[in-house]
């Protein structure tokens, strides 16, 4: 860290549940050229990658959807999300990890991965980066059902469906997540279905 008008003074585990909640006391240096000291909490969940498999013949995507319990708790009634395929790097580089998460969540095995972006979600209070891929799939690609990984309580449902339905579903609430949107916004500024 090397921003000279910020001083870290200290750091307060405030949860190490599920990923780690940190209170962070710093001093901030303001453009008036007084100095005030604040505290802020950052959740700690570490970074994560997500892609869009496309079907470019057929102009299709695959998706997924699963129980997403704090999407639940602020207002969507089935607390069911349709995203595009997603999961932490755990300790692997953002490629190897999609690749992974792309054959547990969706049964698909790719190779050839684009990295397109990467951009923090919610840096009001989380830290984590999210790394942005691309890939084209087939049918020959496919080598189990997907649905994710039993033992990290994952049940996730896999979605084929056209490149316009899912665009569509964004005008009309079905897609409310921000990485899909900002993917399927992506394949449509860069003419991915020509």
């Amino acid at each position: 860290m090397t921003n000279e008008n910020i001083k870290i003074i200290s750091k307060e585990i405030l949860s190490d549940n599920w990923y780690t909640l940190n209170k962070i006391t710093f001093e901030q240096l303001k453009s008036d050229g007084t100095r005030e000291v604040l505290s802020r909490e950052a959740y700690d969940r570490g970074n994560g990658a997500t892609i869009l498999l496309y079907n470019k013949e057929n102009q299709t995507v695959i998706l997924t959807r699963q129980f997403r319990l704090p999407t639940y708790i602020n207002g969507n009634e089935s607390g069911m999300l349709i995203e595009t395929c997603a999961g932490l790097l755990d300790l692997d580089n953002p490629e190897t990890a999609i690749k992974r998460e792309t054959e547990e969540e969706t049964g698909y095995k790719i190779k050839d991965v684009k990295k397109v972006f990467e951009a923090y979600m919610s840096p009001g209070s989380v830290t984590e980066i999210l790394y942005f891929f691309v890939a084209e799939y087939s049918k020959d690609m496919k080598v189990s059902e997907g649905g994710g990984h039993h033992d990290e309580q994952e049940n996730i449902e896999v979605l084929e469906m056209s490149f316009r339905d899912a665009v569509a579903m964004i005008a009309n609430g079905e897609i409310k997540d921000g990485k899909t949107i900002m993917l399927l916004q992506y394949a449509l500024i860069n003419n991915l279905f020509g």
